[in-house]
């Protein structure tokens, strides 16, 4: 008799797949570590392969695990086009995201693929305002998830789910950090990292000028690379033809960035709760842990 496959261990082990490890796999699909290695040891039975190997601490997959990565996939979006053919139509399919321009460049895309090929059935819609307005957008039920910079937000507001240094960036190619009088690209006034470099020049007596001003990263950071000013980005902004500037260049070393989960009220349907662990698995470092599988 032939073997038929179990869709939520195909779910789990592209989560694996896409995540990386065992532990982030099962706070993306809400299983313990435990149950995750159970439900693979029992889809390596069914298929008659190993799909793992051990390398070093480490899992990674076997070649026939990269083989079984696409069958897996095309599995999944066919029962859940199917379930989702005969839902009723009043249940809800769409998730809105809302995330800040500082982290749809850099952070989001790669996480959002990986969600829609895990539940190929739910269409996200990212709507990109500053973390201010995004959390006002939460209360008014207007998204139902968003991620925002914790800082800019009303003080405990959301989950905290990920830190990461915030550095003074320059361009690769010039020299401007030199300068006796450094100029600068940045937020708006009200913007926290803004706040930070200003009184870190300040406080050792730094000459420099706001040059550039824009609520937009992605035009800050064009005027960083083409060397017309200093910026200060949290490290999932900096691209390639950026330099981090430490403070044996003589820039103090600034507050780390916080990034928190919000979630409003309404959103209280599995598909939210789904893509919130999968943001947590995907990009989280404080709530989650990161030990090795």
């Amino acid at each position: 008799m032939s073997q038929v496959l179990d869709i939520e261990q195909l779910r789990t082990f592209l989560a694996i797949a896409e995540l990386g490890s065992f532990t982030k796999a099962g706070e993306a699909v809400h299983k313990t570590q435990s149950a995750v290695s159970m439900q693979m040891r029992r889809l390596e039975e069914r298929v008659g392969i190993p799909i793992f190997v051990k390398d070093g601490r480490q899992s990674r997959l076997t070649e026939d695990g990269e083989r079984l990565v696409e069958y897996a996939r095309r599995m999944i979006l066919l029962n859940d086009e199917t379930l989702s053919a005969f839902e009723q139509r009043h249940e809800a399919r769409q998730v809105k995201l809302g995330v800040p321009d500082d982290y749809a460049e850099n952070l989001l895309p790669q996480v959002l693929a990986a969600f829609a090929r895990l539940n190929p059935a739910i269409e996200v819609q990212v709507v990109c305002a500053d973390s201010a307005d995004t959390s006002n957008a939460i209360d008014a039920d207007e998204l139902d998830v968003a991620i925002v910079t914790a800082s800019d937000v009303p003080h405990g507001m959301g989950e905290l789910i990920r830190r990461e240094k915030v550095h003074w960036v320059a361009s690769a190619r010039h020299f401007n950090h030199t300068a006796k009088r450094l100029r600068l690209a940045l937020g708006a006034k009200s913007c926290h990292w803004r706040m930070a470099a200003v009184d870190a020049l300040e406080a050792i007596q730094r000459p420099y000028v706001v040059s550039y001003v824009s609520g937009s990263s992605a035009a800050l950071v064009g005027a960083v690379q083409e060397g017309l000013a200093i910026g200060v980005f949290p490290e999932s902004i900096i691209r390639p033809g950026l330099r981090i500037l430490e403070e044996k260049d003589g820039f103090p070393a600034l507050p780390d960035c916080e990034i928190s989960l919000l979630r409003s009220r309404n959103a209280a349907a599995p598909i939210h709760q789904t893509l919130c662990n999968h943001l947590i698995a995907a990009i989280g470092n404080v709530s989650t842990d990161l030990a090795a599988n």
